[in-house]
């Protein structure tokens, strides 16, 4: 069963960041600047951990994997374009 997951970053160095954007791309919807919404299964999280950590500096950079609930309902102020399948959007 897939799960909801956001996935967040700073990396510091641009060859990194290069390489988190492009892996991350493949793996879920870019919603903004360094943010990412990913469904997966539990074995893909795992996966999806190991092969960050394999890219990233520990010291230099952070990433942030928060679970969300099933039913999620988003709330856009402004000109957000991008929602993942399944997503429920309140617009203002």
């Amino acid at each position: 069963m897939k799960s909801n997951y956001l996935v967040c970053y700073d990396i510091a160095d641009e060859r990194r960041l290069a390489r988190v954007y492009k892996y991350l791309k493949e793996k879920g919807v870019h919603i903004q600047y360094s943010v990412f919404h990913c469904q997966l299964t539990w074995q893909e999280l795992k996966q999806l951990k190991l092969d960050l950590n394999d890219i990233i500096n520990e010291s230099e950079d952070d990433i942030r994997i928060y679970p969300l609930p099933q039913d999620i309902k988003v709330f856009v102020l402004g000109c957000g374009d991008r929602v993942p399948d399944g997503v429920m959007i309140f617009l203002r």
